[in-house]
């Protein structure tokens, strides 16, 4: 089995090491990360410049370009096979509802589904990065379960994983997004150069983190699994709009 390893905390972070190495010991995995940070990048590729790709002491190889351009990259043409799954991971932070729309931790997995491979996001739903080890333990079987029972068609499943000790998860949920409230207001502030500056606040609370949510999973100490799709197409609209149109 071979996987194509991802993130967007970067190839140095520890949640892509920690995931190569537990991986490692069922598959052989390729590392392609982006050389930065690129948290809140989406689904945004590089047009306007050459990429360059470069590999680390450790074999990783890294991209001057956003988690998009490195799966992209490495499945249409850097690598010599397809890969069989591409995992993108581990996060430090968690992914839910309207923060799959943002993250770049999806959006490197979602181009790995968008190119016809099966795909998971993986993150650890804390800021403070305690239990990477649960997090990979909990991919690895997610890993070998696919493997053992293919689903039927690509599959994009995005994973959020209490960072608490492996003992102490209480099982496995399929959600649906939760949805948060609108984010904060941007922090103001003025640089050492007397110029008006804006940070983009943070995220909202959970607005819709009721029963059935990634939310409310994870808040119950339960390792959230929401299948995702790409289709933006608001189908109950379809109609309305037909109707409008006609005014």
């Amino acid at each position: 089995m071979r996987i194509l390893l991802s993130n967007d905390d970067g190839y140095f972070s520890p949640g892509i090491t920690l995931l190569a190495k537990v991986l490692s010991k069922v598959a052989e995995v390729t590392v392609v990360a982006p050389e930065r940070d690129r948290s809140g990048a989406s689904n945004s590729l590089t047009l306007d410049r050459p990429l360059s790709v470069r590999k680390a002491a450790n074999g990783f190889l890294f991209v001057n370009g956003t988690p998009t351009d490195c799966v992209h990259l490495a499945v249409t043409g850097l690598l010599d096979h397809l890969p069989d799954m591409v995992v993108s991971g581990i996060n430090l932070g968690a992914n839910m509802g309207d923060d799959t729309i943002y993250s770049g931790t999806v959006a490197a997995a979602t181009e790995g589904y968008l190119l016809g491979v099966p795909a998971l996001a993986v993150s650890l739903a804390s800021k403070t990065g305690k239990h990477f080890d649960t997090a990979a333990r909990v991919t690895l079987e997610m890993v070998e379960r696919l493997r053992r029972a293919p689903m039927s068609g690509p599959v994009l499943l995005n994973l959020n994983i209490p960072d608490v000790d492996y003992s102490r998860l209480k099982g496995v949920e399929t959600t649906r997004l939760g949805k948060r409230h609108k984010a904060e207001p941007v922090i103001k502030e003025v640089n050492p150069r007397k110029e008006t500056v804006y940070w983009v606040g943070p995220p909202g609370g959970a607005q819709d983190a009721g029963d059935g949510t990634d939310f409310y999973a994870v808040a119950a100490q339960r390792v959230s699994v929401t299948p995702l799709q790409i289709d933006l197409t608001h189908v109950s609209q379809i109609p309305l709009l037909r109707d409008w149109l006609k005014l």
